[in-house]
């Protein structure tokens, strides 16, 4: 074994370590204490319902950022309680991408029968956006609300925000019953983010629709996935039912 170091070193002389918690239910866990411990600190995080706050926490958990979640979260009045029951009611969840289908809990896709769609990599979706002149995830959302407009619905966006534009623009062409849709919004970057992010409140807001927003710059993937789970869990805690179980 080489070393790349002018002074002479032995494997003898370095110490190995093993990591302090080293269990992923008991990390989880001492990750969620230290949270909530450090939360209290912020007074807007006070203002929120113990739903609300439940997502909050579990963002929070997914990035470590209590200032850009707790400052520019936004919740529509009844979105929590209308995320559960579409949840519970088989909703399909329309994805901008398939890092969200990655990250979410298959125990909780099937235990609830959510299908995850994606169609940002499907043929008809490349042509799609090549006749139409938009992105593919503009496309990918709108055959997605054509063909399941029917059918209870939660609209994810951790990265492109063209897909907010998209489920707009097509919720309202269709005359989709809004009283079945939640939109996820937490798309990420520097083009079309934060307008689209303010669209969406607007949407929000003008139709009583209901939808969580992380306004601003700040998103991810990921951040959709944690509000899933969060909200998932808000139905039933499998975590104390099972016992430390690790399926989030």
């Amino acid at each position: 074994m080489k070393y790349n170091s002018k002074k002479k070193r032995t494997i003898m002389d370095f110490k190995l370590e093993e990591p302090p918690i080293n269990i992923g239910s008991d990390i989880s866990e001492k990750s969620f204490e230290m949270i909530k411990e450090e939360i209290t600190a912020y007074p807007r995080y006070h203002t929120f319902s113990k739903e609300e706050q439940a997502v909050i926490e579990r963002l929070i958990h997914t990035t470590t950022c209590f200032e850009q979640v707790i400052d520019n979260i936004y919740f529509s009045d009844s979105v929590m309680p209308k995320l559960q029951h579409l949840l519970k009611n088989k909703a399909k969840l329309i994805v901008d991408t398939n890092m969200i289908r990655s990250g979410l809990s298959s125990f909780y896709l099937n235990t609830y029968g959510n299908e995850v769609i994606c169609y940002v990599n499907e043929d008809e979706v490349f042509d799609l956006a090549k006749k139409n002149g938009t992105t593919r995830s503009y496309a990918a959302v709108e055959l997605a609300i054509e063909r399941f407009k029917n059918e209870p619905m939660v609209l994810a966006c951790g990265n492109a925000p063209t897909f907010i534009y998209a489920a707009i623009n097509t919720l309202i062409k269709e005359k989709v019953d809004l009283d079945n849709v939640v939109l996820l919004l937490f798309p990420v970057g520097f083009v079309n983010v934060v307008e689209s992010k303010e669209y969406g409140k607007r949407f929000l807001e003008h139709f009583d629709a209901n939808g969580i927003i992380l306004e601003g710059r700040y998103g991810a993937s990921t951040m959709v996935v944690a509000t899933l789970h969060a909200a998932y869990r808000l139905i039933k805690d499998y975590d104390t039912e099972l016992g430390k179980y690790n399926g989030k």
